[in-house]
This record gives structure tokens, C-alpha cells and sequence, in this order.
């Protein structure tokens, strides 16, 4: 009787372990896979922020966004775009399609906030969006 209460608490032990484990040890999230949460301009992402920037931080920071916009400036250095001189879209993936200044373009990526000193919104992980 005392040898099964043992095997049990061992049982129960490695369970909680592997449970701990993957609570801790998440797979990294797949942004050009996610269906996006919201598809909005530069101007809407601008205004929900100057509105009440606590309210739009909890609505948008670190989910999937799509995006639409003018390219102001293009950084293949950094591997990265400014949309509508406001928006920092960092990708995961070199940049490989010939992009030209003030063309409109469509991207996906994770929304990581805002930049009061640059005032600047940034997303990381984007990719184009076709269509």
C-alpha cells in the first residue's frame, strides 16, 4: 500500500513537470501564419493613440495586425520600411521585392508599440500581405 502512494506522488510529480515545461517553454509564435486581429490604416492606428494611448496599448500591443499605407522610406540595411513616415516595420525575411517610395503597400506583423522619443509606432516580424 505505501509503494503505490509512492508511484502515484512520482506519477503526479513528472506530470507537473511536464506541464510546468510547456506553460514556461511556449513554441515561439508564427506571425505570417496568425490570422490578424485588426486591419487598419497608419492614420486609425495614429488617432486610437492620441485618443487614449492606454486603451489603444491594450488593444493592439503584441497582436497580429495588418496595415496599410504609403512607403516613405525604405532601410534594406535594417531590413525594414516606414509607412506613412510613422510607422517602423521591421521584417523577418530580407526584403527581396523591388519596393518604390510612396507606393502602397499591405503588411502583417506583430504590433510592439509606441516610440514617444522617435514618435514612431513598431512591428517586427512583417511580411507582405498580397491582394
Amino acid at each position: 500500500m505505501k509503494r503505490n502512494k509512492w508511484v502515484v506522488l512520482l506519477v503526479l510529480l513528472i506530470i507537473a513537470g511536464f506541464v510546468g515545461y510547456n506553460y514556461l517553454y511556449k513554441d515561439h509564435r508564427d506571425i505570417s501564419s496568425e490570422e490578424a486581429s485588426f486591419s487598419i490604416g497608419v492614420a486609425t492606428l495614429d488617432k486610437d493613440f492620441k485618443e487614449n494611448e492606454a486603451s489603444a496599448n491594450a488593444k493592439y500591443l503584441d497582436q497580429t495586425i495588418t496595415v496599410s499605407g504609403k512607403i516613405s522610406e525604405i532601410d534594406l540595411e535594417a531590413n525594414a520600411l516606414v509607412i506613412d513616415g510613422t510607422l517602423f516595420a521591421g521584417f523577418s525575411e530580407p526584403i527581396t521585392t523591388d519596393f518604390k517610395k510612396d507606393e502602397n503597400v499591405k503588411i502583417k506583423g506583430r504590433f510592439i508599440g509606441y516610440d514617444e522619443l522617435l514618435e514612431e509606432f513598431k512591428m517586427d516580424q512583417c511580411t507582405i500581405v498580397k491582394g
